[in-house]
Formats: C-alpha cells, structure tokens, sequence
C-alpha cells in the first residue's frame, strides 16, 4: 500500500498534493540542466540527453525502501531498487525481479524463491537470499519499527511475533536462506496475490555492509540514503539529492535487466501548487506533472488535448479524525460530519476528474466485492446527532482545525467542506496546511484533530483496504481501536472460502462505518500531463511509473 503516504498495503500511498518547491526554484533547479540555455525548453536538451524530466508532488523525507510510505518517496525508491518479483506495469500481474522464477507448495504455505545469478548491487556485489533475509529481519526488528512492518507479518509465518518482541529468534520466522541464489519463505495462510506484495517498496533489499559503515543498522535517520553513500540494486542509481529541487537518478550499469532500460536518467523535481507545475509543462521544464490543476481540467478536455491522462487508480481520499481529543471522541459528532457531506458536490463542482463519491472505505468491485455498509447523506439527521452530543444548532462546538498538505487542490476541497459544514451544522472549522514532511509527522504522532488524508492501495482483495485501520496498523493515525473489528480481519484472512471471507469483511466495514474515525469523500483517479515525446508510458492502479521501458523521442 501507499499513503500518498503507498497506503499497498502494500502498504499506504497518496498521490495528489504532495507539493513543495514553488516555480522559482523549479526554474532554477531545471535552468541548471547540462546544455540548457534560457532559449531553449529544458524538455529539448532534456529529451535529446534522454533525461526524463517529472514532476514528483512532495519532496521525499527518506529513501530508504522499509522506511518510505509516500508516494513521491515511492516512486524515488522503486527506481533505486528492485524486490524479488516485479509486477506488470499495466496490468500488475507478478514477473520475475531479482528471482528469475519461484515454486509454491500444493497447500499454498511454501514459496520457493530462485534468484538470478547475474543480480548485483550498484557497487557490484551479488545479490543474494541472505541480502533479502537481512533485509526482512531489519524490517521487522523492533528497535527499528518500521511503519511497514505489519504489511509483511499479517502473511509471514512468525513474523508478527517477531516484530512485537513476544519471540527473539528470527530462525523462528518463515524466512530461510537454503543457499546464496535461494530463499525460503513460509506464510501464515494462503495468499495468491503474495508474490505482487513482494514487488512494493518495503520487501526490497537493502545493503546491511554498506548501512553499517554509517552506524547501526536499525537506525533509522544515518546518512546512507545520500548521495555517494546510497548503494541500490535498481535499474538506476542515484545520483543528485538537491533538497526542495530535485533528486536525480542515473542509469545503473549493473543492473541484470540494464538493457530492456532506456532512459539515461530521470529527475524527479518536487513542486508545491498544482498551478506552478502545469505553467512549468507548458513552458516546457516538465515531460510529465504529478496531476493538473482542477481548474484546467475542463480546459484541456474542452480541447480535446491528447496531452491529458485521466485514469482510475486504487485509491481512496478521506478525512482521518483523531478520536482521542473532544469532541472527535463521540461517535455523535464524527456521524454528524459524515452524514452532512455532498461528496456529489465536491465531485462535480470541485475535482472534476471523474472521481466516485465515497460512501464507504472499499470501492464496489473490488475481486468481486460489494460492501452492505453506506453512510447516509442525511442533513437533517446529522444536526440530530450533533444536538444529541450537546451542540444544537452548532452552538458550543469547540474551535477545531482541519489539517491538509499544502496544495491548492486540497485547500479547494477542504474550503467546499468548510462551507458545506458551515452552512448545515452551524459548525466553524479552520483550516491549516503544512508542507509534506511536516504534515506527515503531525499526522503519525496524531497532533491533529481532523486532517486530509488518502491511501493508494494494491487492488487485490478487500482486506488491502481495511487492514489500514486495524489497532496496530502502521497507517491508522486515527487513534481509534476496535477489538472485535480486528478479531473479524484476524478471521477473515486465513479463510481458504472467499465466500465466507467476504462476509466477514462486509461486517468489518459496517463497523468501521458505524464509528467514522474516518470520513470517506472520494475514489481516486489520475489526472496528469504527458508529453508526446514521452514513449512507452504505461498506466496502472497504482500508479507505479513504468521508468524501466520508457523512453523519450524527439
């Protein structure tokens, strides 16, 4: 998953609104491009280099692959380094990574992973099954606590016991080296979509020799994700780390797959409002933006442009609500805030990029499921619920504040919210945004009261999506924990009938609809600018960037 923080399960990743340097120093950052004159669009010097040249929503906190949860982080990282299966950059379906091909046993516990021989790391190195075990036992070491480390033991026999202290011998947990090209892992249950979580951003190797030399291994802010330091196993390797400009990737020349990649390098520019990102593609400095504004949206469709994209992906845009700080801690008041939304509103009149109104947490659909749980728009019973909980008519609601990442299209959603809050429950909410890394630590350490929040969440059962607010989920900031709605999912995933697993999912949801901790507004899709030159370019649910097999063309 990724949230924007890839909330895939993979675990969480949101895609919009990640912005950061503002167009001067875009400018700057891409005047600075080799062979580039102010005569001349970057994207020329840029597309004759074959230097792919994006924009990359939020200046990335961390590269290092079991600490990232962003998507800007992500798309850095899956350019750096490379898991044990790969997945289809159109229709994600598993391919060989850095095992060329894997067995599973008849009972679907026991896969068997055979790595390349030709895989090495950037300094030259082999790749090898005890690079991929270190790597798993890092994650799951308590001392590290990673925000990633239950998307892998909610699958691997052991490894939530491992993680939560309650067993200390990792020769415990379903993960054994049988020889330097083969590893072993073992589930908790049958998992057919296993091998596509070995292809997110968390399963991927690290260099533990090169890590050590920066300090200990479990801690999480050494330098070694820096440039010169970083050592990545990826089809490129990084090369420029300009803080609030751009971060650079080069071509790797060890890479096994080296000849199926095609761009020399990629740059990945982050940049704060939607605005300033579309003027810099149309001033050409940019082949590809993050998103559009939603503004231009109806401007470039009116026009039948073909440099618009919109796609659906599998991700979900909501509030988080902190239920442990009044008057968030009454399930009247969460209700009241839900049941008074016009998602259809906000849709139409304020994204306008073909989103779905969200009544729940999990999309219609999803490997065939259909959920029974939908909040209400009901105006009239949500001033009900709020009088109930002591504010009749909005009068005594406390001061509170919405929180969101800085970029115009959240203000403009939040602002439609505001009124909409105002005008049906007589309820005053502030606004306050903060850059992405700021906003991203107050989020986690729940210093908030209600905040914008998204998940981008791999689209292969519906438990991808509700495992995101189980007690001890790494992506529930919400504070909210429910025994019994974690007892259905603990249930559930180990169910070999999807009959049977799907009800209990469809129970699970009810509950978490019932208290609100969260307030769904919308499906996610993609809307974005691409230049004709960019060849090759594949979209999919997850947004994953397919940098392997583009290219440019002048």
């Amino acid at each position: 998953m990724k949230t924007e923080a890839k909330a895939g399960h993979s675990g969480p990743r949101d895609a919009f609104g990640l912005f950061r340097s503002a167009v001067p120093v875009l400018l700057a950052g891409l005047l600075l491009f080799s062979g580039c004159s102010r005569s001349e669009p970057a994207v020329e010097t840029a597309t004759r280099e074959g230097t792919l040249l994006l924009g990359n929503g939020g200046d990335p906190p961390n590269l290092d692959p079991q600490l990232a949860q962003g998507v800007p982080e992500d798309h850095i990282v899956m350019s750096l380094f490379e898991g044990l299966v790969n997945v289809d950059p159109a229709d994600l379906h598993p391919e060989p990574g850095v095992a060329r091909s894997w067995d599973v046993s008849a009972d679907g516990l026991v896969y068997t992973f055979h790595l390349r021989s030709d895989a090495k790391w950037s300094n030259g190195d082999p790749v090898t099954a005890a690079d991929f075990a270190g790597s798993f036992k890092r994650l799951l070491s308590p001392a590290f606590a990673s925000e990633n480390a239950d998307q892998f033991y909610d699958y691997v026999a052991g490894a939530e016991d491992y993680f939560r202290g309650r067993q200390t011998d990792f020769s415990k947990v379903g993960v054994r080296v049988l020889d330097p090209l083969t590893l072993r892992i073992t589930l908790r249950h049958p998992t057919p979509f296993f091998p596509q979580l070995l292809s997110e951003r968390y399963t991927f190797p690290v260099p533990a020799a090169v890590i050590s030399r920066f300090g200990d291994i479990l801690r999480r802010d050494t330098p070694w994700t820096r440039p010169g330091n970083l050592v990545g196993n990826g089809p490129f390797v990084l090369k420029e780390w300009l803080p609030n400009q751009y971060v650079e990737v080069v071509r790797s020349p060890t890479y096994w797959n080296r000849g199926r990649v095609k761009l020399n390098a990629v740059r990945f520019f982050p940049i704060e409002e939607a605005a300033a990102e579309e003027a810099s593609f149309r001033s050409g400095q940019l082949h590809k933006t993050e998103t559009v504004p939603t503004g231009r949206i109806g401007v470039y469709q009116n026009e039948k442009s073909p440099l618009l994209r919109i796609v659906p992906i599998s991700a979900i845009y909501y509030y988080s609500i902190n239920t442990l700080r009044p008057p968030f801690d009454d399930v009247r008041v969460r209700r009241a805030l839900a049941m008074a939304l016009d998602r259809e509103r906000i849709v139409k009149d304020v994204t306008r990029a073909g989103q779905a109104p969200a009544y729940t947490l999990i999309p219609d659909g999803l490997d065939g499921y259909r959920g029974t749980a939908r909040i209400p728009r009901d105006a009239d019973g949500a001033r009900q619920l709020l009088a109930e909980a002591g504010f009749p008519g909005g009068r005594g609601f406390p001061a509170v504040t919405l929180l969101y990442n800085t970029s115009e299209g959240h203000r403009a959603i939040a602002e439609a919210i505001q009124q909409i809050w105002r005008k049906s429950l007589k309820v005053d909410i502030d606004l306050y945004n903060q850059e992405w890394k700021v906003y991203l630590d107050n989020m986690h350490m729940k210093n908030y009261q209600i905040c914008r929040a998204a998940l981008v969440i791999d689209p292969y059962d519906p438990y991808q999506y509700l495992r995101s607010f189980e007690t001890n989920s790494g992506y529930n900031d919400t504070g909210w924990s429910n025994p019994e709605y974690d007892r259905l999912l603990e249930q559930a995933i180990v169910l070999p009938d999807k009959g049977r697993r799907i009800a209990l999912y469809r129970r699970a949801e009810e509950i978490l609809m019932r208290e609100m901790p969260i307030i769904p507004i919308y499906f996610y899709t993609h809307a974005y600018l691409v230049r004709p030159e960019v060849r090759g370019w594949t979209d999919n649910m997850l947004m994953n960037l397919p940098l392997g097999q583009a290219w440019l063309q002048e």
